[in-house]
């Protein structure tokens, strides 16, 4: 009997500027895709993504600076991502994909695009806008350390859900596999007017909304696509992360496009 069980993605690592950068390849023989979740996130949030498209791509999810299992850096910037994300193709032999990113990634991937244009064939920016004002401060109250997970996740609140991939236990108790501090270092520096990136570039691009998403208003996403070439919108049932409340219509979504390429 043949197992359905997807199989577990590589773990791999490589240095940059002497930093450690971890990424997940799920394999597949077909055309590279690079995954950037967002803030509090790590690379195995795409999983149920992967499964979906199946042996057709080759999906690489990288755990961005400060987050999941790569080392944090001595600063959150903009260029920084964007070379960490080059600098994962490189090491991979990688000369052109599609990018996809959610929030803190989805501004990464359209960076990318717009100041390295030929390593990006395509992108899906999933709820997040060409202006950014986010603020992440109530992070700032969770607890370093809890002596169990359930205490960890209730001390978090509302986020716990956001955060179940985040979860580690350690020598001294449970904790977050990134730093508050950090996230709220990395928001500053993700805040503000990103309009000439968004549009200095013109490959495909597909934009995904969520439809309760207090993150990207629906006037926004729509100026969006109506201002960038070659861009389509969708909209999902769904708040700022789509791709988890609602894996298999997200799923549909990108294979749709993809399959456009």
């Amino acid at each position: 009997m043949t197992s359905t069980i997807p199989p577990e993605p590589k773990r791999a690592a490589m240095m940059a500027a002497g930093r450690r950068l971890s990424f997940l390849d799920f394999g597949g023989s077909g055309r590279p895709l690079l995954a950037l979740h967002g803030h509090f996130g790590e690379g195995r949030t795409f999983r149920r993504l992967t499964w979906a498209l199946g042996d057709s791509w080759r999906v690489i999810a990288l755990d961005q600076r400060g987050h999941g299992r790569s080392d944090s850096p001595p600063d959150f910037s903009r260029t920084g991502y964007v070379e960490d994300a080059a600098a994962v193709l490189e090491h991979l032999g990688i000369d052109a994909a599609v990018v996809l990113g959610h929030s803190l990634g989805g501004v990464n991937a359209y960076q990318l695009a717009a100041r390295l244009p030929g390593l990006v064939d395509a992108l899906i920016v999933e709820d997040i806008g060409a202006e950014v004002d986010g603020d992440l401060s109530f992070s700032l109250s969770w607890p370093h350390r809890a002596p169990t997970r359930a205490e960890l996740l209730e001390e978090t609140g509302p986020s716990a859900s956001y955060l179940m991939d985040a979860v580690r236990e350690y020598p001294d108790g449970w904790g977050l596999a990134f730093d508050p501090r950090d996230m709220n270092a990395s928001q500053q520096h993700l805040n503000g007017d990103h309009w000439n990136d968004w549009l200095a570039s013109d490959c495909p691009a597909l934009l995904i909304r969520g439809s309760r998403s207090t993150v990207l208003s629906a006037k926004h996403a729509k100026d969006m696509a109506a201002r960038r070439p070659h861009t389509w919108l969708v909209e999902l049932p769904a708040g700022h992360t789509v791709h988890e409340t609602v894996p298999t219509e997200f799923a549909a979504a990108v294979s749709r496009f993809l399959g456009s390429l």
